[in-house]
């Protein structure tokens, strides 16, 4: 199995955001998670993908939208 990791940078280019703005939703917990890996945060592609897809279908943030 082939895990394809993502900087903060290709995660705001991925939801078109700033970096700032994903460090920020990690803060605060509403974010894809990610890892520490030494200095750097790394995300996973496929939480990414779970994570929009939640998002989209309302599954987060009590389902508001």
């Amino acid at each position: 199995m082939t895990v394809r990791l993502l900087t903060t940078e290709e995660v705001a280019a991925r939801f078109r955001t700033s970096p700032a703005t994903v460090r920020y939703w990690r803060h605060i917990g509403i974010g894809p998670e990610g890892v520490r890996v030494g200095r750097r945060v790394l995300y996973e592609e496929t939480e990414c993908d779970r994570w929009w897809q939640a998002k989209v279908t309302g599954q987060l943030n009590g389902g508001s939208r």
